[in-house]
């Protein structure tokens, strides 16, 4: 018994998952676990071979090498095994757009062999989960994009899958249908004890409902924990952002921010500069402006936001040498002028 709850104690498994498509790799030597009954979410940009991983987990495209598992089945050997227990919402979720709501559930129910009162309550019962209910009569291309995407949940849900995969499933949506799907989706893992992996680019979104997060760039997993565990990394890496703003702001002042031990990078956002460093600089940057006459209007270190969180690994994933190299050229610039200055 405790082996078979150990055998399943992480019910998605991928080990070395590659796939390319000629000389192009789109996903790379992905290794990757996701437990029984978490909110996983796969973030990255367009491109970075989110979709490519949910196709081979779907058993709708052959890895290149390496092994997908759900609950022990071979996505690519068993692909009708896993299917029986995932369900799977696509970024754009398609419906008949002249049945009303209820009849496309009914239609998927019939296809996943239901029928009688069971499909009709079942159909009831789910359209009063996402909050459909009284929607459910009207034709379905009445439907917002936040209708649509809640009766793509029910749709999913009909066939009660242990496992719910869903592509961008916030895309498009305005900030209250946003609210009430991120609601949905968090009760498919508190209250149903499903796993859901999510796949998207929208970062503040996903860390509302995520217990954990991984970070995908041009095909590769290069971070993967909970935002804290993410947060606690990029610390220990020596990556710090804090955002300054001063009275005055001049030239001296940033020839002088270059030459401070640890400073990496200075740009601007607004009236504030934001400077990247190798430490904790707020103890000794108050002392220094203190000291040189500057009044420190906005002192704050970033960390612990995701998109914060994100927009280090990216850079550190060498996303950003262009950026690096003009603020090492700006570095050298401000040491050599002030230097001429001293």
């Amino acid at each position: 018994m405790m082996e078979e709850k150990k055998q399943y104690e992480d019910v998605i498994e991928i080990s070395h998952l590659t796939k390319c498509y000629g000389s192009k790799t789109a996903v790379n030597d992905l290794n990757l676990s996701i437990r029984k009954g978490e909110v996983y979410g796969l973030l990255g940009p367009n491109g970075a071979g989110k979709t490519t991983t949910i196709l081979m987990l779907l058993g709708l495209t052959e890895p290149t090498s390496g092994t997908a598992k759900i609950k022990g089945k071979d996505c690519t050997r068993n692909p009708l095994e896993v299917k029986s227990i995932v369900g799977y919402m696509p970024d754009n979720v398609g419906f008949y757009g002249d049945m009303t709501g209820r009849e496309n559930l009914r239609f998927t129910g019939r296809l996943n062999g239901l029928n009688g009162d069971l499909l009709e309550n079942r159909i009831n019962r789910l359209l009063e989960r996402v909050g459909m209910t009284k929607a459910a009569d009207q034709k379905a291309s009445t439907y917002s994009k936040g209708m649509r995407q809640r009766l793509g949940i029910a749709d999913v849900l009909m066939k009660e899958p242990e496992i719910i995969i869903m592509d961008e499933p916030t895309l498009g949506l305005d900030p209250e249908g946003m609210r009430e799907l991120l609601e949905v989706i968090s009760n498919l893992s508190r209250e149903d004890g499903r796993t859901l992996l999510i796949s998207s680019h929208q970062l503040q979104q996903v860390q509302q409902v995520c217990d954990r997060v991984g970070i995908f760039v041009e095909g590769s997993l290069i971070a993967s924990g909970t935002i804290g565990e993410l947060e606690e990394q990029v610390r220990k890496d020596g990556n710090f952002l804090l955002e300054l703003e001063t009275s005055p702001c001049d030239d001296k002042l940033l020839g002088m921010l270059y030459q401070q031990d640890g400073v990496q990078n200075i740009s601007k956002e607004g009236s504030k500069l934001m400077i990247t460093s190798r430490k904790d600089l707020r103890g000794e940057l108050s002392r220094f402006l203190g000291e040189h006459g500057y009044s420190v209007l906005h002192l704050h270190q970033r960390g612990g936001d995701l998109d914060e969180i994100y927009r280090r690994y990216f850079e550190k994933a060498g996303q950003s040498d262009e950026r690096n190299e003009l603020n090492s050229k700006k570095k050298h610039f401000w040491h050599r002028k002030s230097s001429d200055v001293d």
